[in-house]
């Protein structure tokens, strides 16, 4: 069905036209799209009035190019969430009706490096200890976790054990409480590491979460740079008017 010309550019008139589409089951999620001549015919648009309304899809990540082979519907993201809260990840998962699950790469204890000592402010000889996981979805691998932490801010035996919430360990012994997180959040496309650790077909965009974590103090006690698969994670803010 062919554009009907309002006040507005054509190329939003098409972004409006196409996601209207998607919702209603035209273009269904994974599915192909037509090739651009067949598309801009249909909608009664020219190629490059089509070609930006692509591009500005595929920045919002409704839809996905392939080189040389077409271009694709990205699936809805399942699990969406503000970030105006700490919501754990395992939160997150639960909500959407599915069951979190962690699987543990790597634990260990090091000696802090130039960055870890300018973020957490403390002595170059106190050990950082690095916590990489993985969490699942009903058994499937959607975030891979980076998490750092003094190691004097967490229990003794921490190096030995295999499950439970960091947030819980470092706010153990009751003398630290996790009280807020500065948050920066970066689109990436393929990651060397994280990609093929969260099983991402090489097109598959992620989010970078960089969360910096402070006590009541205003002492940052934790780093997070977790990698999210784009079409399983959304995230807003709710802003107000001041």
């Amino acid at each position: 069905m062919a554009i009907k010309s309002d006040h507005r550019h054509l190329y939003l008139q098409v972004i409006d036209h196409m996601k209207r589409d998607i919702a209603a089951g035209i273009y269904k999620a994974k599915e192909k799209l037509p090739s651009e001549f067949e598309l801009a015919k249909s909608l009664g648009v020219s190629r490059a009035t089509l070609r930006e309304a692509l591009r500005i899809l595929e920045e919002e990540n409704v839809i996905v190019r392939r080189h040389g082979v077409g271009t694709f519907i990205n699936p809805e993201p399942v699990f969406s969430s503000g970030i105006e809260q700490l919501t754990s990840v395992s939160d997150m998962i639960r909500q959407a009706g599915m069951e979190p699950g962690t699987i543990y790469l790597s634990t260990a204890a090091a000696l802090p490096s130039a960055e870890d000592v300018k973020r957490f402010q403390f002595a170059e000889n106190e050990p950082v200890v690095t916590i990489e996981r993985v969490r699942t979805a009903d058994g499937e691998p959607v975030v891979y976790c980076i998490d750092k932490v003094p190691a004097s801010h967490l229990p003794e035996d921490f190096l030995s054990r295999q499950e439970g919430s960091i947030f819980s360990a470092i706010e153990e012994s009751g003398e630290i409480h996790v009280n807020y997180a500065v948050t920066f959040i970066d689109p990436a496309g393929y990651h060397e590491d994280a990609s093929p650790i969260l099983q991402c077909e090489p097109e598959t965009a992620l989010l970078v979460l960089k969360q910096l974590h402070y006590d009541d103090d205003d002492r940052m006690v934790l780093y997070s740079k977790n990698y999210f698969r784009a079409d399983k994670f959304s995230f807003h803010v709710v802003r107000k008017r001041m």
